[in-house]
This record gives structure tokens, C-alpha cells and sequence, in this order.
């Protein structure tokens, strides 16, 4: 890692060591929001970090923004990351697709840590086929009002902001089935937004809901860009956010990693340290191979992504390498600590529920590896 990344880490991570196990333990037994670990970053300027700097952030890019999210992850794993990163990439169309005045109004709450954003486009009928969505934002005079329900929407509990995906015309509608959708950035007016927590079996803190819309207003300056272009405008987040997550669960895989060797380094059985046993050395050290490999392809993605270039393939492939790497790693540790990796005290079955959605969302591995063979191997399309 280059000198100006290590600052970036060494910077976030002298927040982070505020924080230790027991407050991140606490927060996934009582279910809330990490409001302090949140405001603590906010004041250290770290929220805006790929913000442009007219609107007070740091104007950095993914690679940064990845060293950033790996760093939180391996403090607090994805109760810590998932609170934060939505700042990383959410925003994002605001800042390519925002007049002047939107982003001047939106941005600097942001990063400063004032507003809390929902991201609102997954739905229950619709899943990952987005262009299926049929929440509706019918046009009216001054604005829109808008019906209809998504689900896993993170933070809704304690947003004040959403950044809604919603048909404004019809599929049937329309000749290719991604137009005739909007993006919105709007007020969540509880008024007219129902909110349904899922309980889940990890990342507890960051509450994940079904949200329904009941006649909401969507005033005509909330709008992002072209009404109608909504589908190509936030596909400018998923890239970053592929990217990022596979930097989450890097880190999240290394922090279990850190903590199964020690443990085999220490716990002795049969007169010798378990550690020196290959059948538990040799799962650990290849654990630390997929890792860093998984790492490499993070990074790669965003040094394409930050030069401009083309980084589908890599970024997906990021998602993807990171998720199962992070997974395999918080497994071998709940195995390498035995018995004692199934209790709270240790901290790794936490690590194990909370990596697992690494490998679910924001994209499938099926998805990914269609898209690979399509697009990269030049294969038929499988679906």
C-alpha cells in the first residue's frame, strides 16, 4: 500500500480503535444504530471522502473509499460498514446527474452526518430484475405522488432522506424496458411512509425494512436528471458499491482471520499449541492466499473505476472474490476456536453472521458469474 493510502487507513482507523468489541457486541444484541461510531467519523471528516470538495468532502476517489470501508470493516464488520458506505457510493448520481443546486442543498448534510439516506429500488416481486419494478410516481402538478412498496431498505428506521427508484411511465408502456423510470431524492416523510423491520440474523444494528409509500409527494426539485433515465443513473453507484462491499468483506475475512491464529496459537491441547497442527494450519494459511488475492482484484477495480476506464467485470469479480474469501475465512475461524467459536465471547460467529450477506447482496454470485461468461468469456446469454 502506497504512503498516501496508509494515511487513509492509519486516519480511520485511530477512529475506529475508539470502538472496541463490546460496543460493537452490544450493538448486535440491542439492535441499534451505531450513532456514535457514525458521528465520530462524521466530525474527523471522514464521511465525505469521495464528495466533491465545493460541497465540503474530500473529493477522493473509490480506491480510497475501498481502503477506507476494508479499515471499518476489520473494526466493527458490516454493523460498523453497512451504517457508513451508502455515503460512499449512494450519492453518487446526485454528484454526475444534480443541477448546481441539488447538490449544494444535499450534499454537505451528508457529509457532515446530519441526513441519513434509505436507498430504496429492490422490491419483493421484482428482486433483481430492477426494470420489474411498479412502484409508481404518477405525475401531477408540481411534482409527483407516489404508491407502491420496496423491501430490504437499510437505515429506514432513522433515515430522514430516500433516494427512490420508481416507474413514471408504465412497462407495458414503454419500448425498452428500462425507460420509463426515475430517480428521486426526497424527504422520508414517515406521514406517508409505512416502515417494517426485518428481524435478521446478522448486522442487527443496521435495521433492514419493507417500506410502504402511500400517496408520498415528490416535489419536481427532487428529481435526479432526466425523468425517465433513472435505470442508467444508478447504475453509476453499483460499480463503487460492488467494489466496496468486496472491501467490507475482505476486511471482515481478515479480522477473523487475525483472531483464529491467535487462538491457535495460544490454545493447547494434547501438550502443544493447535496451531502447530497442519490440519489446522494449512485451512488458515490458505485462507490468508484467497484474502489477499481478493484484495488484488478490490483494488484493480478501483484503480479502473477511479482512471475512468471500463471495470464491470473486475468490479463484480471484487464482490464476488471478496465475499467467498471473507466468508471461508469467518468460517475456518468459528471451526479453528472449536466450541469456544460458537460463543458470543469470541466474537467469530458474529463475524460469520454478518459476512454471509456479503455473498447475497447487492448482486448474486449466479448473476455475477452470468455476467462474467456473457460479457468477459463472450458466452450465450443463460438467462
Amino acid at each position: 500500500m502506497n504512503e498516501h493510502l496508509q494515511s487513509i487507513a492509519d486516519g480511520v482507523q485511530s477512529v475506529c480503535s475508539q470502538f472496541g468489541d463490546d460496543y460493537w457486541l452490544a450493538r448486535d444484541e440491542d439492535g441499534v444504530f451505531p450513532h456514535a461510531f457514525h458521528k465520530a467519523l462524521a466530525e474527523a471528516g471522514w464521511l465525505g471522502i469521495t464528495m466533491p470538495e465545493e460541497y465540503g468532502g474530500a473529493g477522493l476517489g473509490v480506491s480510497e473509499a475501498a481502503i477506507m470501508m476494508h479499515t471499518i470493516a476489520k473494526c466493527g464488520a458490516m454493523t460498523a460498514a453497512s451504517g457508513i458506505h451508502i455515503n460512499m457510493f449512494g450519492p453518487h448520481p446526485i454528484v454526475v446527474y444534480g443541477t448546481d443546486e441539488q447538490k449544494a442543498k444535499w450534499i454537505p448534510p451528508l457529509v457532515q452526518g446530519k441526513h441519513r439516506v434509505s436507498f430504496g429500488v429492490t422490491e419483493p416481486n421484482a428482486g433483481l430484475d430492477t426494470t420489474s419494478i411498479t412502484t409508481f410516481a404518477e405525475r401531477v402538478d408540481g411534482g409527483w405522488v407516489v404508491n407502491g412498496r420496496k423491501i430490504w431498505n437499510s437505515t429506514a428506521q432513522v433515515a430522514d432522506r430516500i433516494m427512490l427508484l420508481a416507474r413514471t411511465e408504465k412497462r407495458e408502456d414503454v419500448k425498452n424496458r428500462t425507460d420509463g423510470i426515475s430517480l428521486f431524492y426526497t424527504d422520508f416523510d414517515r406521514s406517508k411512509i409505512e416502515v417494517k423491520r426485518i428481524p435478521k440474523m446478522g448486522r442487527k444494528a443496521v435495521d433492514s425494512n419493507m417500506i410502504f409509500f402511500d400517496n408520498l409527494f415528490i416535489p419536481d426539485g427532487d428529481l435526479i436528471g432526466q425523468e425517465g433515465r433513472g435505470f442508467y443513473q444508478i447504475l453509476d453507484a453499483m460499480n463503487p458499491e460492488r467494489i466496496l462491499i468486496g472491501a467490507e468483506a475482505v476486511g471482515i475475512g481478515q479480522d477473523a482471520l487475525r483472531r483464529a491464529s491467535g487462538y491457535a496459537a495460544e490454545r493447547e491441547v494434547f501438550g502443544r499449541p493447535i496451531g502447530q497442527n497442519q490440519g489446522i494450519q494449512h485451512p488458515l494459511a490458505e485462507n490468508w492466499m484467497e484474502l489477499e488475492a481478493a484484495w488484488l482484484m478490490v483494488m484493480k477495480g478501483a484503480e479502473l473505476y477511479d482512471s475512468g476506464q471500463s471495470c464491470g467485470a473486475e468490479a463484480n469479480a471484487a464482490k464476488f472474490l471478496g465475499a467467498r474469501a471473507g466468508y471461508n475465512a469467518a468460517l475456518q475461524s468459528v471451526l479453528t476456536h472449536g466450541g469456544m467459536g460458537y460463543a458470543k465471547e469470541y466474537h467469530v460467529e458474529r463475524l460469520l453472521r454478518e459476512v454471509l450477506i456479503t455473498r447475497i447482496a447487492p448482486v448474486s454470485e449466479q448473476l455475477i458469474s452470468s455476467f462474467i461468461g456473457e460479457r468477459v468469456l463472450g458466452l450465450p446469454k443463460s438467462y
